[in-house]
């Protein structure tokens, strides 16, 4: 047992403190707090604890909205008040800047805290979807919530304080209904049993609901009679859908997805315009976040009309759609066939016609194509982008690079490579996607240096 004083946090949400030389990592803390930690793991420079008792706590510690936040692997920073996980967001990107980008003086604005309408941006009750591993309990049971922390242990909940209220009553009573019907439920580690997991999706603006099974086989006797069930039961809820998957693996939707009863989309309301969102479509989590990171691209850009576009890694047009109206011509690059088939169908919808979507990877088709934009967005997974994408924008030398990023670590890389070649990075807008978990979304914005073209 050892005395730790909290100094800083990590990207994986841990407390940071010392004793002696070595860095000591402590989840369920907060920079301030003074502590009683029980060693886990000790190596040379490093290491692992558990916090024990808390001496003196933080000044930013506040108590969690959930009951099981100190168990539930779904969120690391419910103990942390909104305004310091906005603040230590804001570090976050600033220290993968200057560690691995190496920028001295990186321009990142405070964490955006407001939605366009100028309230602000929700802390709680935000997220428009939720996916929920199925198990079943000692007692048998039916259970779905969030893994426990480091483990494949199911903590269960029957409501959620990040996700929308209003899906609130689909956890719990959905539950009720599997077990009635029988149905087995996926056993992880003997690959046996059928329903794998519950999701449910709504739209912010419309209130319109989607429910989605995922199972093993299709075989669930009564399943289409109780999905007619759930739609006169739940009057927002336009939609039950099948997926199936039955490979051995932790990814959650598989190839098929099918339509039980109703529709296979919901309608949502997004930067003006009216989105189809399927099952397994991706859609920023977030959707007052995301909207409100538009306004601040459009006025970065200053687009006059004139321009050519390219959205990499454009998935159904989030982007795409909204900034082709000033623009001449939008070209959207995406690996999912499903994605660019939504993506075409929501421009059709909303009668965008200067969109072009193509579908493929971005390190293959941006380089064939032979294109000349003006202006490349970048939304790539946590990955970051491939390294024949930034050669070719590179060689390509576009007048600005909007890069949007969900890890500030391979974001830095990428910004090095990309101001080492030409670009000089103008500001860096972080977002609170994710409040609650110390996940931090990201836009920066790169212009071409006079004279590199």
């Amino acid at each position: 047992m050892v005395e730790v004083t909290v100094t800083d946090l990590t990207d994986r949400g841990e407390g940071v403190g010392r004793v002696g030389e070595r860095v000591v990592f402590v989840p369920d803390t907060v920079p301030g707090d003074r502590a009683w930690v029980r060693l886990l793991r000790v190596k040379a420079n490093y290491g692992d604890g558990k916090l024990h008792e808390l001496i003196e706590a933080s000044p930013h510690r506040c108590r969690p909205h959930c009951i099981v936040a100190d168990k539930c692997g779904g969120c690391q920073w419910q103990h942390i008040d909104a305004a310091y996980q906005r603040q230590a967001k804001q570090n976050l990107v600033i220290q993968a800047l200057q560690r691995i980008g190496g920028i001295a003086e990186p321009p990142v604005d405070p964490v955006l805290t407001e939605a366009i309408d100028g309230s602000p941006l929700a802390s709680l009750g935000y997220r428009n979807k939720a996916s929920y591993p199925l198990s079943i309990s000692a007692q048998g049971q039916v259970q779905a919530g969030y893994y426990q922390k480091g483990s494949h242990s199911l903590i269960n909940l029957n409501r959620c304080p990040v996700q929308d209220d209003r899906l609130n009553p689909l956890l719990a009573e959905i539950k009720q209904d599997i077990q009635q019907q029988g149905w087995s439920i996926y056993n992880e580690a003997r690959h046996t049993g059928l329903l794998r997991h519950l999701c449910i999706r709504i739209g912010r603006r419309t209130g319109e609901q989607l429910l989605t099974l995922v199972s093993n086989s299709e075989k669930l006797p009564g399943i289409k009679a109780q999905a007619e069930t759930w739609l006169q039961r739940y009057p927002q809820l336009v939609g039950v859908c099948l997926n199936l998957n039955s490979s051995r693996t932790n990814v959650i939707f598989g190839p098929e997805t099918r339509c039980l009863a109703g529709l296979p989309y919901l309608k949502e309301k997004y930067a003006g315009l009216e989105l189809h969102l399927k099952a397994d479509t991706f859609f920023q989590i977030h959707t007052e976040a995301a909207e409100a990171l538009l306004p601040i691209i459009r006025r970065e850009l200053n687009l006059q009309g004139h321009e050519l576009l390219v959205d990499a890694y454009c998935g159904i047009g989030t982007f795409t759609l909204p900034l082709a109206s000033q623009v001449q011509l939008a070209i959207g690059i995406e690996w999912q066939s499903a994605a660019v088939e939504q993506a075409e169908k929501n421009a059709q919808l909303n009668q965008v016609s200067n969109v072009k979507f193509y579908q493929g990877k971005v390190e293959t088709l941006l380089p064939e194509l032979q294109l000349n934009p003006d202006v490349v967005l970048l939304d790539p997974p946590r990955k970051g982008c491939d390294r024949a994408v930034i050669e070719t924008l590179l060689k390509t030398q576009p007048e600005r690079i909007v890069y949007v990023s969900c890890k500030p670590s391979t974001l830095a890389r990428d910004l090095k490579t990309l101001c080492t070649g030409g670009y000089q990075l103008i500001r860096v807008q972080p977002a609170d996607f994710f409040p609650q978990t110390s996940h931090v979304e990201s836009v920066a914005f790169l212009q071409r240096s006079t004279g590199s073209n």
